[in-house]
């Protein structure tokens, strides 16, 4: 691993860690994440495979373009070390020039951008895998404590880009609830302003708010904030 220093580990981490809550977008993160990475474990590129929302590994980053391209030979061919990690939720090192009978396609691609080494880690949480993370090196890969370092970050990593994900989960669930609370409010207002004008019962409005909408094509919902902001409009409804 490059020599770094306790300070430059410790901003590392907390980057990390606080990027998605400071707002920056994912790709932003991803890129971060390999760059940090590729630092903390001395190599020279870091790339990473991200599950889609069907949980199938298809986003890809890296530290810089060859490491995207081999990550991109990944996904396309099924095949290479952070697939394995992904799969398995296990670390994955590999010398890839013996890696050839494992992975055939991803070990030239590899080899020929001048690597000689790929250390895997999964980003997994418990039973959770979202992904996988891939320091390319052109000697030894990460072992022992600097290996240990490597799979701290990513945990790390996976924690704060799954809290970001049930954050925006949440907020879209809020904001699901209150569109349905105004609905039904002013649903239960259109239906108190028939009812008034008409003389009729509330569930009487309602099924001709219902017929009306039905028969006109219109949402439920914008029919009963026109009748209750400009019930004039709709004659039809509002005369007995």
């Amino acid at each position: 691993m490059a020599r770094v220093s306790a300070e430059r580990l410790a901003t590392i981490f907390v980057e990390v860690a606080a990027a998605p809550a400071d707002g920056v977008d994912l790709p932003e993160f991803l890129h971060l994440l390999t760059d940090r990475a590729r630092v903390l474990a001395g190599t020279a590129a870091a790339g990473l495979i991200l599950a889609d929302e069907r949980g199938q590994p298809g986003l890809t980053a890296a530290s810089d373009e060859s490491a995207r391209l081999i990550e991109l030979v990944e996904v396309r061919d099924r095949e290479g070390p952070c697939l394995d990690a992904f799969r398995t939720g296990e670390a994955v090192q590999v010398d890839l020039a013996r890696a050839g009978p494992r992975w055939p396609r991803f070990a030239a691609h590899a080899t020929s951008a001048g690597f000689r080494s790929v250390h895997a880690v999964p980003m997994r949480l418990r039973d959770q895998v979202v992904g996988a993370l891939g320091v390319f090196g052109t000697g030894d890969g990460p072992t022992g404590g600097d290996a240990l370092i490597l799979r701290a970050v990513t945990d790390v990593a996976t924690i704060a880009l799954l809290q970001q994900r049930r954050i925006r989960r949440g907020a879209v669930l809020t904001e699901q609830l209150q569109r349905a609370l105004d609905s039904r409010i002013v649903i239960e207002q259109a239906k108190g302003v028939l009812a008034q004008a008409r003389g009729i019962s509330v569930d009487e409005a309602f099924l001709i708010i219902r017929a009306h909408a039905r028969a006109h094509q219109q949402r439920l919902t914008d029919l009963c904030h026109l009748i209750v902001t400009d019930l004039a409009a709709l004659p039809e409804l509002a005369e007995r």
